[in-house]
């Protein structure tokens, strides 16, 4: 693992149940001597081993309790305790409250609960959590998602560079606040309505977040990848001077960003307050 680049690898982007070729929401997130394996989606373990093993990874994050974003939570449960992987300790999994009541109601299959806490050292998270996973930082938010509870993530190494994901939730201060100057923001893009960003929306949170980079995820069926790029680029490389051409990428499967450096986009400016989304 080089140390000197904080990266995340897109394992699926897909809703709301995986493709051929592409999973439900999964990424790797690696830095700081370590991985993070960032939201569980449906295909998404398959698709981590191409990468590395599970018994590699030094930390799960989850962004909310829905399938498409947590239920292979399911068989690395017991890839982890019944399979060929060694566990020294149970895995951190950082994850929204009730996870893992709700990990071993789908588990149990008989009069006592299956041993979620053999497989697994479960941290529920609040509004402002954070973590140390070796050299990265774990911060989360809460954010609207249709009033379950979910969070955002910004990733932090030890040399300033940050990633921001944006889980699923509709634009909110709390998102904003997060991604603040983050050098690579991952928004949801499924489409506008009630818990979600539409492209163009997750265009309007990056420019006011001041980041650099822009990748739209979670792309709903209802539009293709290159329109979202599109409707968020529009906005996005519209709205400041640091955007440029390519500051908008979408999140296909096996896609790498990385941060190399830490750096500032000057000269981006916040939307109008009558601007709408």
């Amino acid at each position: 693992m080089d140390d000197g680049v904080l990266r995340i690898t897109v394992l699926g982007s897909a809703t709301p149940y995986p493709l051929p070729g592409n999973p439900c929401s999964g990424y790797l997130v690696e830095g700081g001597g370590v991985r993070v394996w960032v939201d569980a989606g449906s295909g998404s373990l398959g698709e981590l081993q191409r990468y590395t093993g599970l018994g590699e990874i030094d930390a799960v994050w989850i962004s909310h309790l829905h399938a498409d974003h947590c239920s292979d939570l399911l068989t690395a449960y017991y890839a982890l305790l019944y399979a060929d992987i060694r566990l020294d300790a149970p895995v951190p999994l950082y994850g929204p409250p009730a996870i893992a009541d709700r990990l071993a109601a789908f588990l149990t299959n008989g009069p006592h609960r299956s041993p979620v806490e053999d497989a697994f050292a479960v941290e529920e998270l609040y509004d402002g959590h954070e973590a140390r996973v070796g050299g990265l930082s774990l911060r989360a938010r809460a954010v609207e998602h249709g009033g379950m509870p979910a969070f955002a993530l910004r990733v932090e190494d030890q040399d300033g560079r940050r990633i921001a994901y944006s889980g699923d939730c509709e634009p909110c201060p709390a998102l904003t606040e997060l991604a603040r100057d983050c050098e690579l923001f991952v928004c949801e893009a499924d489409g506008e309505g009630p818990g979600h960003h539409s492209a163009e929306q997750a265009g309007w949170t990056a420019v006011d977040a001041r980041v650099g980079r822009l990748v739209v995820t979670h792309v709903g069926p209802g539009i293709t990848p290159e329109r979202a790029v599109a409707d968020a680029g529009r906005v996005f490389a519209g709205a400041g001077a640091g955007a440029g051409a390519g500051a908008v990428e979408y999140a296909a499967p096996g896609a790498v960003f990385a941060v190399t450096r830490r750096s500032r986009t000057p000269g981006r400016t916040t939307r109008s307050p009558a601007s709408s989304r």
